[in-house]
């Protein structure tokens, strides 16, 4: 017998958390099957794109410290699987919820027969999933990140999502930075001349709020833009799934 609508929500809900908070793969293979999106998400994987801007950010927020690079390499090591893990999930959800949008797939089915034979779309792996020259696809991709963006305005459900997530995971390890600077500086004068290796001050209350604060506005400004290519990519495999 079918679970009532709200029992599978919280289930959902409950799958959702225990990925992103208790770090539970399985979760996030349980809910992708209950979507029945295990097979196509195998296509494409999230760029994980904030760590490899967290480094320079952190030391241009940091930029008149002594030691700002050996914070960012830390700070970048110390937090990378959490922020692998939201990317992900801000991944599956964008993804799952362009796949699931019919309205959208049938316009994009409309305008993808206007460009290509229906043979086509039985033998390709990829529709406009990368598109940069078609001037109309281009112009539909606009309109719904711009109505994606109002979305996100009005309910700010990605914005709590990736705030209590921050706040929750990634919060502390920040916080906690100075003891692996400590670590970090032990290590390196043992393995260099006491008197070659600069000494690194340790960070003030002040200095890890602000370090976290910028760390924040790297995560929602990639989550942001990993969200709604996601939801791009899932309408397109959505269109394409309609031939195979």
């Amino acid at each position: 017998m079918a679970l009532p609508n709200k029992n599978v929500f919280n289930l959902y809900e409950s799958l959702k958390y225990n990925f992103l908070f208790n770090n539970d793969i399985n979760s996030i293979h349980i809910l992708l099957n209950l979507y029945d999106l295990e097979e196509n998400i195998r296509n494409i994987f999230p760029k994980y794109v904030s760590i490899r801007n967290l480094r320079k950010s952190i030391n241009r927020a940091l930029r008149k410290r002594r030691g700002s690079q050996l914070i960012a390499l830390n700070l970048s090591n110390l937090v990378h699987e959490e922020i692998n893990r939201l990317e992900l999930f801000l991944y599956l959800e964008g993804y799952k919820t362009g796949y699931m949008n019919t309205r959208i797939v049938n316009d994009l089915e409309r305008l993808t027969l206007k460009y290509y034979p229906i043979e086509y779309l039985y033998n390709n792996k990829y529709l406009f999933h990368f598109e940069t020259s078609n001037n109309e696809v281009l112009e539909l991709k606009k309109t719904i990140n711009s109505d994606l963006n109002k979305e996100e305005k009005r309910y700010k459900r990605l914005y709590n999502l990736m705030y209590k997530y921050t706040y929750t995971a990634i919060k502390p390890k920040v916080f906690s930075l100075n003891k692996y600077l400590d670590k970090q500086m032990a290590m390196d004068l043992d393995l260099y001349d006491i008197n070659i290796k600069e000494d690194v001050p340790l960070l003030t209350k002040d200095d890890l709020n602000e370090i976290y604060i910028e760390l924040f506005k790297i995560i929602l400004k990639n989550g942001f833009k990993l969200y709604k290519n996601a939801y791009w990519y899932g309408l397109n495999d959505r269109v394409l799934k309609r031939y195979r």
